[in-house]
């Protein structure tokens, strides 16, 4: 805060209930996140949640329809008439109908990857660090795509979960987001050595430094959240984790301490990951323009890593664009498609992009996907 600012009573007040993190937001989150201690009488509990209310949705400065949405957003379904009922069921029967579609086409290259009969195709696939990444990205994609969908549907369906269920579904989900990017950098490095360093390429970027550098990636992600868990061990009693709350990362990690590591760890990656392909990028141009070669295609490669990445990396800034976004759109049903307009932007549009990005543009692996395919359909047609 200004020191000059030291005697405004209202510059006073917004700096301390920032401080504190004293918002509608932290009263809502508490107020769905509630749980009864023990030795805390019925009276004690129905004055605490009236508490909460008051201070969450303000009844006093706020007409009847407006707190009928703003309780409408965070609860099953997130409306409270029949025609939001099935505008919201069809929300979630496109969302699911994606996840299908899109897991079924990395299952596909999945399959590919690792039939054994094809001894030609194995070999090709399995001995090369590129395919081997991308192998990598689908199987996490899949992982992602499938909890997080699973998420979205315990929300329209459940509303709230016991909160050590959540735990056991949004780590994973967290780990696998922050695994995506991660993995992207890793890709357009090895496409930035295969280009800038021809003759050492082999030996930088072997088979079993590539399963290494995968380790490594799932190393970071996990230890980038296992703070989170510490700190909820240590602070939350043992009756939050039998309580019921809106399965969210805020809503199971409250304390200001994991927020801030948080919003630190994705600004962290946020960079590093940019700075990786903005390197690998100008590299690769200027290695092309030295040699007189052609690398359209390994810039356009990273150029679509950079495009994924885009999307990928906005799960890191998603709360402060979510804020944004909030203050523009109107209060009502418009708030409700935001907020499945995101979702399916920011966590189903990249998953879609990955098997076209990386596994129909390669002609090596869409001529044996063919092969595959032409294999599944001759015993049946037989």
């Amino acid at each position: 805060m200004d020191e000059d600012q030291s005697d405004c009573y209202d510059a006073i007040k917004a700096a301390v209930l920032m401080k504190f993190d004293v918002t509608e937001e932290s009263y809502r989150q508490r107020f769905r996140s509630i749980a009864v201690p023990a030795g805390e009488t019925v009276r004690e509990t129905y004055n605490r949640i009236k508490g909460l209310y008051k201070r969450w949705m303000r009844p006093e400065s706020r007409s009847k329809e407006d707190i009928t949405v703003g309780m409408n957003l965070t609860t099953v379904g997130g409306s409270g008439t029949r025609a939001n009922f099935f505008t919201d069921l069809g929300k979630n029967v496109i969302v699911v109908i994606l996840g299908i579609s899109i897991n079924s086409v990395n299952a596909v290259m999945v399959q590919t990857f690792t039939r054994h009969h094809l001894s030609c195709l194995f070999q090709i696939l399995r001995s090369n660090p590129r395919y081997i990444l991308y192998f990598h990205l689908v199987l996490n994609d899949m992982i992602q795509l499938t909890i997080s969908i699973s998420l979205y549907m315990f929300a329209f369906a459940l509303g709230s979960i016991p909160v050590f269920i959540c735990l056991l579904l949004i780590l994973p989900a967290i780990i696998s987001t922050i695994n995506t990017p991660l993995n992207l950098a890793v890709m357009a490095t090895e496409c930035f050595m295969s280009i800038c360093f021809p003759l050492r390429y082999n030996n930088i970027c072997t088979v079993k430094r590539t399963y290494i550098t995968i380790g490594l990636i799932w190393a970071v992600s996990s230890l980038s959240v296992l703070p989170d868990v510490f700190i909820l061990v240590a602070t939350e009693q043992q009756h939050f984790f039998l309580s019921r709350v809106f399965c969210e990362s805020d809503s199971v990690f409250r304390s200001s301490y994991s927020k801030e590591k948080t919003n630190a760890v994705h600004f962290f990656f946020l960079v590093l990951v940019w700075l990786v392909l903005f390197y690998t990028y100008f590299r690769v141009l200027l290695t092309a323009k030295a040699a007189n070669a052609d690398a359209t295609k390994a810039r356009n490669t990273i150029l679509l890593h950079a495009f994924q990445v885009l999307l990928c990396t906005m799960t890191f800034v998603q709360p402060f664009l979510m804020q944004l976004l909030r203050n523009l759109v109107p209060q009502g049903p418009g708030i409700v498609s935001l907020y499945f307009t995101t979702f399916v932007i920011i966590q189903i549009f990249p998953r879609f992009l990955s098997p076209v990005i990386y596994g129909l543009r390669d002609k090596t692996f869409r001529k044996y996907l063919s092969r595959y395919c032409i294999c599944v359909q001759t015993p049946a047609v037989q």
